[in-house]
């Protein structure tokens, strides 16, 4: 693929479950530092911009090699406020200051500190076949799915309870990682207004790899998961 990939990372200030968590110190770095890294160690992505509204956060992302060319305007980093919206702004902005245009956007978020380079590479690579205008990760799942009433009673939310309970009889289910990559084509990007485009693909990856992590307890966990990567990489092979 010749052709301009854009790789924003976004980075909202206000994080209410894990206190500052984009620049909280994860196994002896900024949270941040691991995605800004893992950006700037693939040379399949022409530009790493960190999109955040906070001078502070602004300041590590420089440390760490990203671009912070401008903050994100305070309307557009509200708990309600959509990350289509703020992506938009840094797209126009970047071409409206710059005259620069990328040909596809790459979404990377901060709260995926187990992605790895071979992640990025498959996106790109399904991408290269054709036929997607969105390229994504996902991670397996229970096929059936429930949500509970206000009485906390299950409800199948997909199939029917009548059918078989062997999940061999199921279609395969899977999650949207998207804190992992999501891979956009900018002309389908601005046509639909959304990242998951009417023509969209996916990635699978592993489940453990697959934390994003927005509360103590998965921090915890990918903290556990990271520091013992090489075990469980050897442990799986001898499955």
């Amino acid at each position: 693929m010749k052709e301009k990939i854009l790789a924003i990372i976004p980075a909202r200030s206000g994080s209410k479950r894990v206190p500052n968590k984009n620049i909280k110190d994860f196994l002896g770095k900024p949270l941040i530092a691991y995605t800004i890294e893992q950006a700037l160690a693939s040379d399949l992505i022409d530009r790493v911009v960190v999109d955040t509204d906070s001078p502070e956060i602004a300041e590590i992302a420089k440390k760490y090699g990203a671009e912070v060319p401008f903050l994100r305007p305070k309307e557009l980093a509200q708990d309600n406020s959509l990350v289509i919206d703020s992506l938009m702004y840094t797209i126009n902005k970047l071409k409206e200051d710059e005259g620069y245009e990328a040909d596809y956007l790459m979404i990377l978020q901060s709260t995926s500190p187990l992605r790895e380079q071979q992640d990025i590479i498959d996106c790109v690579n399904l991408m290269k076949e054709g036929g997607a205008t969105t390229v994504l990760t996902v991670s397996p799942t229970h096929p059936k799915f429930y949500h509970l009433d206000e009485n906390n009673y299950t409800v199948l939310v997909n199939g029917s309870e009548d059918a078989p309970n062997n999940t061999q009889t199921w279609p395969k289910g899977y999650l949207l990682n998207g804190c992992i990559v999501f891979l956009t084509e900018m002309k389908a990007l601005f046509e639909e207004k959304k990242v998951i485009t009417k023509k969209t693909r996916a990635v699978i990856s592993p489940k453990w790899r697959s934390v994003d992590v927005d509360t103590p307890e998965e921090w915890v966990m990918a903290e556990v998961l990271y520091k013992n990567k090489d075990f469980i990489y050897e442990r799986l092979k001898e499955f």
